[in-house]
């Protein structure tokens, strides 16, 4: 899974934001803010990945056990999917 084309994270006034681009510009009608851990996992899934590499990269860069990550994964991946933010 990845971010859909048409959007971007933005920081706006020290606020990571992601925007709507191109066509999605007319139809996407949400502003969505995005703590740091949640900016982190939007940069991660750039590219194309899956769950437990998600949860693995955010091991490695926050201190915090595995149940957390993996739940905090699972509720952003839910949220961006709700939001239709994901290719998969």
């Amino acid at each position: 899974m990845k971010i859909a084309d048409g959007f971007a994270l933005k920081v706006i006034a020290d606020t990571n934001v992601v925007v709507p681009t191109g066509t999605n510009t007319v139809s996407f009608r949400s502003i969505i803010s995005l703590n740091d851990s949640g900016a982190f996992l939007w940069k991660q899934l750039e590219t194309d990945t899956d769950e437990e590499r998600l949860v693995s990269a955010l091991l490695g860069e926050y201190d915090t056990d595995e149940e957390t990550a993996r739940a905090d994964v699972r509720e952003f991946i839910e949220n961006a999917r709700a939001a239709k933010l994901l290719d998969e």
